[in-house]
């Protein structure tokens, strides 16, 4: 098996990255999963972990970062959401096309709170939830 991953390994390394950007974009149609969707598990788990007073703390110091509208700078914004998502310039301009959309999910209120204000500077509509 570790030959077979291998050399699949190599072969993306091969390929363009918009080649493996419609590769993944397939994956993510086929069965259903998105990268988005990982992140808002990892944060489920946390919330319901403890007691009610516990989660409630907890879910509170979570939010999710929702990108209402891109507004007239929908170049700045992508560039935006690029630096903070670490997405390629493809899945970026789709996420910003597709308004609203969550950029990030369960992220500290202080890290949240930042990436507001940098979208927002860049022209866009933020929502903390």
């Amino acid at each position: 098996m570790a030959t077979s991953t291998t050399d699949w390994i190599e072969e993306l390394k091969s390929i363009s990255v918009l080649e493996l950007a419609d590769r993944i974009k397939a994956l993510e149609e086929e069965f259903g999963v998105s990268a988005a969707a990982v992140a808002a598990p990892a944060a489920a788990p946390a919330g319901g972990g403890g007691d009610a007073g516990g989660g409630d703390e907890e879910a509170s110091s979570t939010v999710d970062v929702i990108l209402a509208d891109s507004g007239d700078k929908k170049i700045q914004v992508i560039k935006v959401v690029r630096a903070a998502t670490g997405l390629g310039l493809k899945e970026a301009k789709a996420l910003v096309d597709e308004a609203p959309k969550p950029v990030k999910e369960g992220v500290e209120r202080e890290e949240a709170d930042k990436l507001k204000g940098e979208l927002e500077e860049a022209g866009a509509k933020v929502e903390l939830k």
